[in-house]
């Protein structure tokens, strides 16, 4: 008698990750603390543009907003190496507790400024860098504690969902935002401090061990083996300074306060539907990605959606309808999520857990470059080509980028698959 053949295997579902507890609280931390991060900063970037133009022109102002990403890449760029080293030393979730508190208490400060008869633009200013060196500590501590909490075969799907809260937190919180500072600046920042709050709440219930492998060898030593590291896997090298350039180039996002105010003219709830706008595309990919993760042909879909995000960003530079903002935000938000997985799964897989905060540090160097230097760029440029005209600057930068990287790293270009060493 023959033996019936085994039945085949179940698929993987993105619901097995919500299986394992320490993950979930880690996903709730996560997208509670997006939520925290988007009101902050979409009231933070109208405030300052906000009370700039009682005595500064428009693109004086859009500068102005500019300069509070320099603000805060400033010390993170300073201390995200340390902060590296630091991550695969001590305690990863006692790390990522200590600045979420950190961040609960800055934005009181600034409520506290909101509330005055006239706020200080100078300490908004000097709050703002304070996060800068918080998050230089916070994202390789959290970058490294994920794979912790998730046995390496569901990684993939984890980092997806991971994303998935980033993203539909960046939905939520940039309306919240746009709808609390329309009525009360104070009361959004308050409201950002309780959402640190509950996300502390949630990541202090963790019970896996966080702790890396203590490894011997001074800082300087541990970060210069973290820099070692990346500059040898090409693939990574390619992958983290793609973003850097194609973000830093195509920051369109720092321009919105003036789009909506001077622009499109629907105000700071209008503000608030377009900051939402990138995370409804990232986040529908995000969902796509979690349920059916990339699997092949890494590369050609890093650099294709790279290319796609500089074309949105020129059709949102040109354009003076919400409606089709809103759209061409969507799609670039779309396009840099698909590059934002490709980038995370690859650094993830490929790195020992033993250097998985200085890789990530060195990555969060990349990532804040394009993000907060990338808001002083556009600033810098919205104040010589004004804010259409830095926008498009950005987008064709972001498309001539592209084919640049496409020819300085073949092996990126190349790279297949995402479930195991890149091929």
């Amino acid at each position: 008698m023959s033996t019936p053949p085994a039945a085949p295997a179940p698929p993987h579902r993105p619901d097995r990750v919500f299986a394992h507890r320490d993950f979930t609280l880690f996903w709730v931390s996560r997208w509670t603390s997006t939520l925290g991060v988007m009101v902050e900063a979409v009231t933070i970037g109208w405030q300052v543009y906000d009370l700039a133009r009682h005595t500064h022109s428009i693109e004086s102002s859009a500068f102005l907003v500019g300069m509070v990403g320099l603000v805060q890449f400033a010390p993170l760029f300073a201390l995200t190496l340390v902060a590296g080293a630091v991550a695969d030393h001590y305690d990863r979730k006692r790390i990522y507790l200590a600045c979420l508190a950190s961040e609960a208490t800055c934005v009181g400060v600034l409520c506290w400024n909101a509330a005055q008869a006239t706020p200080s633009l100078t300490l908004i200013f000097v709050v703002a860098g304070l996060f800068g060196a918080i998050r230089a500590f916070q994202s390789p501590a959290t970058s490294a504690m994920s794979p912790m909490l998730i046995p390496r075969e569901l990684l993939p799907r984890a980092i997806a969902l991971s994303s998935l809260a980033w993203q539909s937190g960046s939905i939520l919180g940039p309306w919240l935002g746009g709808a609390l500072v329309g009525t009360s600046p104070a009361f959004a920042y308050a409201t950002a401090a309780g959402l640190y709050g509950i996300a502390a709440i949630a990541i202090s219930q963790i019970r896996a061990n966080t702790q890396p492998e203590r490894q011997t060898g001074s800082r300087v030593a541990m970060v210069r083996e973290g820099l070692d590291y990346v500059w040898r896997n090409k693939i990574v090298l390619g992958a983290v300074s793609l973003d850097l350039f194609a973000v830093l180039l195509g920051g369109a996002t720092a321009l919105l306060p003036v789009y909506a105010r001077d622009i499109l003219h629907v105000g700071p709830s209008g503000f608030g539907i377009l900051r939402a706008g990138p995370a409804v595309g990232a986040s529908a990919c995000a969902f796509v990605l979690g349920r059916n993760p990339l699997t092949r042909r890494a590369g050609l879909w890093m650099f294709g959606a790279v290319a796609l995000f500089g074309l949105a960003t020129m059709v949102f530079a040109l354009s003076t309808s919400m409606y089709l903002s809103v759209i061409a935000l969507a799609v670039l938000g779309g396009a840099d999520m698909i590059s934002v997985f490709v980038r995370q799964t690859l650094v993830q897989i490929t790195t020992p857990d033993a250097m998985r905060g200085r890789v990530a540090a060195v990555s969060n160097v990349f990532i804040g470059a394009s993000n907060e230097l990338g808001e002083f760029e556009t600033g810098v440029m919205a104040r010589l080509l004004g804010p259409v005209g830095a926008a498009l600057f950005g987008g064709i930068g972001s498309i001539v980028v592209t084919g640049i990287w496409a020819k300085l790293f073949p092996t990126l270009r190349k790279a297949d698959q995402l479930s195991g060493p890149p091929q």
